[in-house]
Order: C-alpha cells, then structure tokens, then sequence
C-alpha cells in the first residue's frame, strides 16, 4: 500500500511526501523511527497512473545513473544518511522519469526496505548487476565503494556501446544521402531530361542512354522496389522478434566481416568486466553468471554463456567449458585459467577487458578511416557519372543543330 503524509521534522520543517507500507501502523512507526511528526497521512490512490506514460517517452540515460551514483556516492561519504540523499538527488533531477523513479526508491526506504530491494524494482533504470552490488555494498557496509565502482563500471560499458554506435552514424548518413540523391534524380532531373532528347532524336552516348534506361526502369518498377526495400527490413525485423531469428541475428553480428569482430570483442569484454566486477565485490561465481546471462542482449552470446554456466555447475570448471565454445577467444580461456589457478580471476578478466576494449576501438577507428574515403569516392563517382551523361548528351544536340 501507498501512504501520502505531511509531517514535520527536528528542526521543525514541513514536509510531505509518499510512502509504501503493508498497513498504516507500519507507515506511522516507519515515520517515527526516522524523526518525523506525523501532521496528515492517508492512503495515496492516484487518479490516473502516468509513470508508465512518462517512462516510456522520456527514458533513463545511463549518463544520468552514473552522474546519479556518484552523486549518491559522496553524499553518503559525507554522513548523509540514505534517505535524505535520495530526496536531495530527487530534486535536483530533470528527467520526469527518473524523478518518479527515486521517488518510489525513497518512498520504500522509508517504508523499511533495503535500498538495493527498492532499487531492483525499476530494473529499466537500475539494472540487476547494479542492485545486486548495492545490496552487497550494504551488508559489507562499503556501499559508499561500492557505489563508484558500479559508476565506473557503468561509464566503461556506456563508452564502448558509444563509440561502436557513433562509428556507424557516418556509413548510414553516407548511404542515406547516396539514396537520396539517386531517388531525386531519377524521379525530378532526368525524366525533364528525357523528353528533351527524345524530341532532337540524335545518337546519346552510351553513358546518357543507360542512365535514361535506368530511369525508365525505375520509374515503371519504382512502387514494386519500394515495397521490397520497405519490405525485407520488415519481414527481417519481424522474424528477428521469434526465437530462432533472435539467436541467428544475433550470431550474424558476431560473425559478419568487420563489425562481427568489433561486437565480439565488444560482447566479450563486456562478459569479463561484469565478471570481474561481481566477483571482486563478493559474490559466488554461480550467481555471477546468472547475472550475465540475464545481462546480454545477444542470443548467441547468451547461450554460449548458458552453456558455459551449466557446465561450471556440473564442476567443469570456468575455462574448460569457454575452451568449448569458439565465440569465447583464445586470449580470455587462457587468462579465465590462470586466473582460477592464482585466485586472481577479477583482475586478469579486467586485464582481457582492457585489452578487448583497445583492440575494439583500434578496429573501430580503422573502419571509420576506410569508409570515410570510400564513400566519398562512392558519391563522386555517382555524381561524376551522372554530369558527364548531361554534359555529353549536350555536346551531342549541339553537333546535330
């Protein structure tokens, strides 16, 4: 149940706020404990929800958690209890849908329960990695630690997604403006074009007669090539959403010339930090890997992981099974077991994920240097092709006149 109160502090402030509680006993005695003098409290029933609304068309960025964690990071090394940060935290925030978020959070704090348990309720702004670590910050009583390795943790992942996803903004403008410019070509320039020769009736040179056959060709299958471009994305996406689609995308983006290899190394360095990080922080190597697999988006990458964690499971070990399994590279098996053999697991999978991180935005920057001037290249010739068939046909109507 939900309680909205007004109540008044120590030093004899006002303040109102919500609550969650199993009764209304419980959300007195939860408001005593924590200083405050109850002035109003009655159930809270809202008219209409719209956190879902908000959620769905305002999001949580990950720059706003990790501006946040660290935020809360050096409030509660101040002395700033918990409660207390999360309402100053909620104040500050911008986002609609975050401020809801901590609001619920603060809410079923003071209500009794553990931060990390709040927190796990909103998996769209705090994933299962993050509340897992915070629940182990608060027994540990580091949470304060805690808290600004998830936060680094957190700005690695969100760089490296970052990076591969600015490294494909240029081909796809690229491809779009090539698009573009034969789409306006071919439906407004040429065609005028046409006529006018048609109407002199000379000999065009070869590169004005195919680009007007392949204008005729396009404006009279033009609706047909539309709906097969439109289409096979479609149908592509839709069979992406079933299982099987799910796990073969998957596997194409780990395999596909060039970018494979970049959401490879991508995938994996992302699997040893998030090991590292858990396993450093505590936790058994069984839940750990229960963790990663919910974590990773790539079906492939994910029953590779599912294979992997069975197998330790049935005491196999950690490398042995990753030796089995060849989207697991040589490097990370070879380092997965000198890291169980020395008992240094957390820093030799960050030692691989460092290396990955490298060889990924090497490779990344590589690709960007290749398309860059090959899709230059690409639109002057295009264009190239298209003024010398102009200006040739010019030349041949001025030689009959």
């Amino acid at each position: 149940m939900e309680f909205s109160y007004i109540a008044s502090t120590k030093d004899n402030r006002v303040v109102k706020g919500k609550l969650s509680a199993n009764s209304e006993n419980a959300a007195v005695s939860s408001l005593v404990d924590n200083g405050y003098r109850i002035l109003n409290l009655k159930e809270y029933v809202p008219f209409y929800d719209s956190s879902k609304l908000v959620t769905h068309f305002n999001h949580v960025k990950a720059t706003e958690i990790i501006m946040f964690t660290r935020q809360l990071a050096l409030l509660l090394e101040s002395g700033t209890d918990a409660i207390t940060s999360m309402e100053l935290l909620q104040a500050q925030t911008t986002n609609r849908a975050l401020k809801r978020i901590l609001e619920k959070v603060t809410s079923d704090v003071r209500g009794g329960m553990p931060l990390a348990e709040a927190m796990d309720k909103h998996p769209s702004a705090f994933p299962r990695v993050y509340s897992r670590l915070v629940a182990v910050g608060e027994k540990s009583g580091s949470l304060e630690e805690v808290l600004r390795r998830a936060a680094n943790y957190m700005e690695r992942i969100y760089t490296v997604r970052k990076g591969t996803q600015n490294a494909m903004i240029y081909p796809i403008v690229m491809l779009i403006m090539a698009l573009g410019v034969i789409a306006i070509l071919v439906t407004f320039v040429l065609p005028s074009f046409t006529g006018l020769y048609e109407s002199f009736d000379v000999e065009l040179p070869a590169a004005t007669r195919a680009l007007i056959g392949f204008t005729v060709w396009a404006n009279k299958y033009g609706l047909i090539i539309l709906i097969i471009m439109v289409g096979i994305p479609v149908i592509g996406y839709i069979y992406t959403r079933t299982p099987d689609g799910k796990y073969r995308w998957g596997k194409l983006l780990l395999v596909m010339p060039v970018f494979g290899r970049i959401n490879l190394l991508n995938e994996l360095s992302r699997f040893c930090r998030s090991t590292s990080l858990l396993y450093g922080s505590g936790l058994p190597l069984h839940e750990i890997m229960a963790m990663v697999v919910q974590g990773t988006n790539n079906k492939a990458m994910e029953k590779a992981i599912s294979y992997v964690q069975q197998s330790m499971m049935a005491g196999a070990g950690l490398s042995r099974p990753m030796a089995q399994e060849p989207l697991f590279l040589p490097l990370m098996v070879q380092m997965t077991a000198v890291g169980e053999q020395t008992g240094n697991l957390d820093h030799t999978l960050t030692t691989v994920a460092d290396s990955y991180e490298t060889e990924a935005d090497d490779k990344t920057k590589t690709m960007i240097n290749m398309i860059t001037p090959a899709a230059t290249i690409f639109i002057g010739l295009l264009v190239g092709f298209v003024a010398l068939a102009l200006v040739s046909s010019m030349y041949s109507i001025f030689g009959a006149i």
